[in-house]
């Protein structure tokens, strides 16, 4: 098994191989030659715990922890239940596909082909493990190239193509020398000694086999891969007649097994044990191994090694005398090769029909099944020359094909160094082509944004201009506006004064009639009317309290006399104002403004109280003119050409303020202008 965790640091094994070899003298049984290479090494106390495995698998994602979970639980389930670590491992080869997980896709290949092989199914686990070398070359993974290499290797070498075994096998070694790991030498002499013992040179077997349990038996070594060592190089000494040293090191590989519930290296150790005992003529001893390993083989459908089992109980009932026991068992042998299309084994099965058919002193029969066992071991070696001459005519067809495929690929090489030539040159005038574009695209959008620049110069001149030409107006306006209020103050107002004066005077001389008294009386105080008059306009032209005191006296001056001349009840505010100072063109022009907003309310709006409220925070100031009034649709103002309203838009923009009106019918008016102070 793959036993295996990604996210541990341990080395791995490469190829899980389980196959069933038995020699043409059907006692000689070499079962199960496993060679385990593949994943990460877990610690076998890990495999024991199937229910947390189990537990985590509903909550874990659709990614690679889940593949690996797929992986551990279809190893927990392979030494009892195949079919569904089967299902575990195909769950994890489709959801590895799907998430493009590529050591997750060589996992389940090397863990499916395992169960593949323990069922005999070697053309199945061949392609799955040609798809493995590819998609390893393909991804550049030195290791999982060596795993797929050996585990193809095996597949040829169990369908008895040997020289394609031995070219894959060479791959596989060259890569895992290149790795320099123990784990990894030690799994590589435990191949050995299998290719050696395949080969009969048991001597070299044994001796290669006493290197890897050297390696296998260091602390932190996996006990696991102890187990088919131990059950290998118990062949080997088995092929050299050493039978105590074989039967040691199969004792320990099946103590182990049934440690840790392997039942294919248990039912793999039994029949050798019983082998072993039956080659040393002790025949008795076999029998419940045999017995055992036929319980196991059932429950596992490991077909052909439930064949070898009924065989090999036939046989032993046949050297203990019970020719008709011997001959049922016979016959479900025979029957097993059939239904499994098991032709590897009868010609064995033949020649104990042949055995038992003399035994009853049967002639003719035992010719008979003699003549049958002879025609099949030459139909077996016709196949296989057949074979041998279709893998030599194929590795001939390969060669030619190969050198086509060199002179081809040279031809091509040669096209695409034209090609690569042509199109660097075709790059470089393309390029060359979309830098002149780029230059070109870059002078005109330089020359169009300096276009747009001089025409936006040209725009801010002349706002400058209209800006400086309305200031110079407004300038002029109040400059008229000073004169005038002083010619009327100090000229009309002081020759008013005399005349009043010199009427009073005058009154103290004149003899005049009641009714002339009166008249002269309504005279004078008419003339004190006008007098008074005349100072309050001169007042609003130029307020003396803005030129000496500021905007903030002024302002409260101005509502003051509104109020106390009762036509409106203003209420003035200012938030910020004390003890700053406004430059005086501005401090002018918010108050004609104030004075423009307040006049308009007292013309139009029949309120009876509004409010002038005027804050200054930071970099700005706010001026908030509100009334009770009738309120006005303020759609109208587009369209308004009153003068009043001309010169409030006008003083805004001069001061390059924002004024918002918000009016309704019978709700009153509110106009906010905000201003920005200059540093």
């Amino acid at each position: 098994m793959e036993k295996g965790d990604h996210r541990e640091a341990a080395p791995a094994f490469i190829c899980r191989v389980k196959s069933l070899l038995v020699n043409s003298g059907m006692r000689k049984v070499l079962l199960v030659i496993l060679l385990i290479l593949s994943a990460l090494v877990v610690p076998a106390q890990d495999l024991m715990n199937l229910d947390s495995l189990l537990r985590l698998l509903p909550d874990a994602r659709e990614d690679s922890n889940r593949v690996l979970l797929y992986i551990r639980i279809g190893q927990q389930y392979e030494g009892n239940n195949p079919q569904l670590a089967a299902d575990y491992y195909r769950s994890a080869g489709i959801l590895s596909r799907k998430i493009g997980y590529t050591e997750g896709e060589l996992k389940y290949i090397a863990n499916y082909t395992y169960i593949l092989n323990t069922r005999g199914l070697f053309d199945s686990s061949l392609l799955l493990n040609l798809q493995a070398v590819d998609i390893a070359r393909r991804s550049g993974d030195k290791v999982g190239l060596a795993k797929a290499l050996v585990n193809t290797g095996t597949s040829y070498r169990e369908l008895s193509q040997y020289g394609n075994a031995v070219a894959y096998y060479e791959q596989g070694r060259s890569l895992l020398e290149e790795l320099g790991n123990e784990v990894y030498l030690a799994q590589a002499y435990d191949y050995l000694q299998l290719l050696y013992m395949k080969m009969h040179q048991f001597n070299k077997g044994a001796e290669l086999g006493e290197k890897a349990l050297v390696l296998f038996r260091r602390p932190g070594s996996n006990p696991l891969m102890l187990i088919p060592a131990l059950n290998n190089i118990g062949m080997n000494y088995t092929g050299l007649k050493q039978y105590s040293k074989a039967l040691e090191r199969f004792r320990e590989s099946l103590a182990l097994s049934e440690q840790v519930g392997d039942h294919y290296m248990e039912l793999t150790v039994l029949l050798n044990l019983s082998d072993l005992e039956i080659q040393q003529g002790r025949y008795p001893p076999a029998r419940p191994y045999l017995e055992k390993a036929l319980v196991l083989s059932r429950e596992m459908e490991a077909y052909e090694s439930e064949l070898i089992c009924v065989k090999g109980l036939s046989f032993i009932a046949l050297s203990g005398g019970d020719i008709e026991l011997s001959e049922r068992l016979l016959n479900e042998a025979l029957d097993l090769s059939f239904k499994y299309n098991i032709r590897s084994q009868r010609t064995a099965l033949y020649t104990h029909y042949s055995n038992i058919a003399y035994a009853k002193h049967d002639m003719r029969n035992g010719e008979l099944y003699a003549t049958m066992s002879s025609q099949m071991n030459d139909s077996l070696m016709n196949e296989g020359i057949a074979r041998t001459t279709v893998e030599l005519e194929q590795k001939y067809a390969a060669e030619r094909k190969q050198n086509q495929i060199i002179r081809l690929e040279s031809e091509k090489k040669e096209q695409q160094f034209t090609i690569a030539r042509k199109n660097t040159l075709n790059a470089v005038l393309i390029a060359g082509a979309v830098v002149l574009v780029v230059l070109m695209a870059l002078l005109y959008r330089n020359y169009r944004q300096k276009q747009k620049i001089q025409v936006q110069r040209i725009i801010e001149l002349e706002a400058e201009k209209q800006l400086a030409a309305t200031e110079a107006v407004l300038k002029g306006e109040e400059l008229e506006r000073t004169r005038l209020a002083r010619d009327l103050h100090d000229g009309l107002g002081g020759m008013l004064s005399g005349i009043k004066y010199s009427l009073n005077n005058m009154k103290g001389n004149l003899i005049m009639t009641p009714e002339n008294a009166q008249a002269f009386e309504r005279s004078v105080d008419m003339l004190d009317s006008s007098i008074k008059e005349m100072r309050r306009v001169a007042h609003n032209m130029m307020p003396e309290a803005l030129v000496k005191f500021g905007l903030d006296e002024a302002l409260k001056d101005f509502c003051n006399d509104i109020n106390q001349s009762g036509a409106l009840k203003v209420n003035y505010q200012s938030i910020g104002l004390a003890g700053r100072e406004i430059e005086q063109t501005m401090s002018i022009t918010i108050y004609r403004i104030v004075q423009e907003l307040i006049n308009n309310t007292m013309k139009h709006a029949a309120a009876t109280n509004a409010i002038v409220q005027v804050t200054m925070s930071g970099g700005q100031l706010s001026v908030t003119v509100e009334d009770d009034g009738k309120g006005f649709d303020t759609t109208i103002l587009s369209g308004v050409k009153g003068i009043g309203w001309s010169n409030i838009q006008n003083r805004v923009e001069f001061l390059k303020g924002r004024m918002d009106v918000n009016s309704a019918e019978g709700k009153g008016t509110s106009v906010l202008i905000e201003i920005g102070l200059q540093p």
